[in-house]
């Protein structure tokens, strides 16, 4: 297989489409490469040079690409413009904001939100401190879906067939982990087996929570909730990553469901009433004073 799998898993070959082509050449870009030379593209695509040179000219002529003084390619402002326009992102993103903002307020570490893409969960905002805990995931980056806490999340509210297809797969083949992408958000979280994570994406479910610890790149927790959509789908994952043993998980499960909760709310969702007794006011009467 060339490159890194072809546009999203897209077939590569020689009778492929040229938007086929001309993707896999700006799925190369990664956050270890983030500058390529025109026959590092070609050969990490499975391009011929000629058909590379020609491809990059037009994206660049485009503006999805850009050529620095020493003769790399980097991604161009304009793709950043076109994608930040996708409602999944930009859309959420202006309304769980001013949330966003609370909660780091409260915990002055970092606060992510991610949606998901395929097998992977998509990093779309984050609030860190600069005294925050060392961390592995970068806006745009991606995380995998089995042992992150956002990652859980939306792994858990997915369809069944989504699950199916990630268990069918061996530990560790999830599309974040075969770019290399973000490989250090694999480590100090143990794979689980299909039957643990099960379990765990069960027990997700039941407390509206997800928490996993690692140690690499440095000992934090991380506490997930989800967001939903108006029409009750859960449409991304709130978290926020602390060190570990600073503040017991329990402490933190509520401030992030509620955080969650509220971006819900804004979105349009009406959640099932809690069952909560709510006291009639004195004013009203209701009560003997």
């Amino acid at each position: 297989m060339a490159g890194a799998g072809g546009a999203r898993g897209l077939r590569e070959g020689p009778g492929q489409p040229v938007v086929v082509r001309a993707l896999s050449l700006l799925e190369q870009f990664t956050e270890r490469r983030r500058a390529l030379s025109l026959s590092e593209l070609a050969r990490l695509a499975g391009l011929a040079p000629a058909t590379a040179l020609r491809l990059v000219r037009h994206l660049t002529e485009w503006g999805a690409l850009e050529r620095l003084e020493d003769g790399r390619y980097v991604v161009g402002v304009r793709l950043w413009e076109i994608a930040s326009l996708s409602p999944r992102g930009h859309g959420v993103r202006q309304i769980a904001l001013p949330y966003l903002e609370d909660l780091y307020e409260v915990t002055r570490h970092h606060v992510l939100l991610s949606v998901r893409e395929g097998r992977d969960a998509v990093l779309i905002d984050r609030l860190s401190s600069r005294h925050a805990t060392e961390v592995a995931y970068r806006v745009g980056g991606r995380m995998p879906l089995r042992t992150t806490a956002v990652g859980q999340v939306l792994l858990a509210y997915s369809a069944p067939d989504v699950l199916e297809e990630l268990l069918a797969q061996p530990a560790g083949a999830e599309q974040g982990a075969e770019q290399g992408t973000e490989p250090e958000a694999e480590r100090g979280a143990g794979e689980l087996s299909a039957a643990d994570l099960r379990a765990v994406l069960a027990g997700v479910k039941q407390s509206g929570a997800a928490v996993v610890r690692r140690t690499q790149p440095s000992r934090t927790v991380s506490v997930a909730a989800p967001i939903y959509s108006a029409g009750g789908d859960v449409l991304a994952a709130l978290s926020i990553v602390v060190p570990d043993a600073v503040t017991p998980a329990h402490e933190l499960v509520p401030l992030v469901r509620a955080a969650a909760r509220a971006i819900s709310r804004s979105l349009g969702h009406q959640p099932t009433a809690s069952g909560a007794w709510r006291h009639p006011s004195r004013e009203a009467g209701a009560l003997p004073a």
